[in-house]
């Protein structure tokens, strides 16, 4: 019997403790220079329910049927308040593992296919031999920014050598790229986010922390979790009338946590939405291969209808290998594109990545193989593409079941998952 350990999609913020002394704390102890007297306050109001407290008594009730001494009803607790698909008995791809062995100890090489040894040779050479236990360049290995700026052709039929790899700038995660944006973004109490609600508290949690404004604006649960410019409009002035200066808008697309694909005239309509209030977007499409409708909803990118559109509009899209169907959420490879930005703020990006170095190498090389995998007559295609269509098959039949589940309970309805890892009832 299992039980499942759920978390909301929502941060619940609580009021920030108030500020003492350094070097006191709750109990009269001088010696702690930090406790929750002082601590700073941003820190203690910042709420991040997915790693909360349910997680948290989930993870011991873990502990109890490990242990072997409980009473517990039932002897399994399954996760589900995160999308950690290796966690739940997902499969690495063997091309990318492959690679990945490769590239950390070269002399492994030998017995492998030859165009995984040809991907971990160009690798490699990338890094200017030093390989994968040094820093690469503050943006990423360049070869790898290149790859990434391929794939972004390739998925948008735009023009070879359109995307510039300088553009380009790989990530721990999609997070972390999605964190330093906020971080440029947000100057100042008054500065806002605006946030889809239902959301995945990243967003939340990094405004919270940054000091800046949650401005939410609601999908439309009847219309298939929809945006509507009606809604960001009413957010937008509600935001305005309160003081505060919407700077930016967040969109989740695929949906996280409610599944919905956005449609090309929708995306349209946002981006004019955004060109009109002086708004830059950040468009969160890490769930962009999880599309389980493709005839109905295909993914379109908003850099694409950006592009056709010949919009000026402030764009940084953001992709990740955690989700799709590789779902390696474990090695933290993402990237982020920064176009339409002026030079002055992609130098500033770059400063933020120096700070840190560089992103982790496996992830780096992870993101290789995601944007550049095997292609027909590839030695390792027909083993790569077997094992993409199994899990892409699966985690379709999960999607619909899911759905058809939950509307067979009484007093709960959900609408189908046309994208993503998630059903949101």
């Amino acid at each position: 019997m299992r039980t499942s350990a759920l978390q909301t999609s929502a941060a619940v913020a609580e009021k920030p403790s108030k500020l003492a002394r350094p070097g006191s704390n709750d109990v009269g102890e001088k010696s702690k220079v930090l406790t929750n007297r002082s601590i700073n306050p941003r820190v203690l109001e910042m709420q991040y329910a997915v790693r909360g407290a349910i997680v948290l008594r989930g993870q011991q009730l873990a502990e109890e049927l490990r242990s072997g001494v409980h009473n517990l009803p039932f002897d399994e607790v399954v996760f589900c308040n995160i999308g950690n698909p290796h966690s739940v008995g997902g499969t690495p791809i063997t091309f990318l593992r492959q690679v990945l062995a490769g590239c950390a100890y070269p002399p492994t090489t030998g017995s492998m296919p030859t165009d995984v040894q040809e991907r971990v040779g160009r690798i490699l050479e990338g890094t200017g031999g030093s390989g994968i236990g040094a820093y690469s360049e503050s943006k990423g290995l360049r070869t790898i920014r290149q790859s990434v700026a391929r794939f972004i052709e390739e998925r948008d039929g735009a023009a070879p050598g359109s995307v510039n790899p300088e553009n380009v700038f790989l990530s721990n995660g999609a997070s972390d790229g999605i964190k330093l944006m906020l971080s440029m973004i947000i100057r100042s109490p008054s500065d806002g986010i605006l946030i889809p609600i239902p959301q995945y508290p990243l967003y939340s949690a990094s405004i919270t922390l940054l000091g800046g404004a949650q401005i939410p604006y609601f999908l439309d649960e009847d219309n298939g979790w929809s945006l509507s410019v009606e809604a960001l409009q009413q957010a937008v002035d509600k935001a305005r009338a309160g003081g505060i200066e919407p700077r930016a808008l967040a969109v989740i697309n695929p949906g996280n946590p409610t599944g919905q694909v956005m449609d090309y005239q929708n995306i349209q309509d946002v981006i004019n939405f955004c060109c009109d209030n002086n708004l830059l977007i950040l468009a969160d499409e890490v769930y962009q291969t999880n599309i389980y409708q493709p005839d109905e909803r295909p993914f379109v990118s908003f850099r694409r209808v950006a592009t056709e559109m010949s919009s000026e509009v402030e764009l940084a899209s953001f992709h990740s290998i955690s989700k799709g169907m590789l779902g390696e959420c474990g090695l933290r490879g993402g990237y982020f594109e920064m176009l339409n930005f002026s030079e002055e703020a992609r130098a500033q990006a770059y400063k933020c990545c120096s700070v840190s170095l560089c992103s982790n190498l496996p992830g780096q090389v992870a993101m290789d193989v995601m944007v550049n995998p095997p292609r027909p007559g590839d030695e390792s295609f027909d083993l790569y593409n077997r094992e993409m269509q199994e899990k892409f098959a699966s985690l379709q039949r999960k999607a619909a079941r899911v759905a058809k589940v939950l509307n067979s309970f009484d007093g709960v309805s959900c609408q189908p998952s046309a994208g993503a890892m998630y059903a949101f009832p």
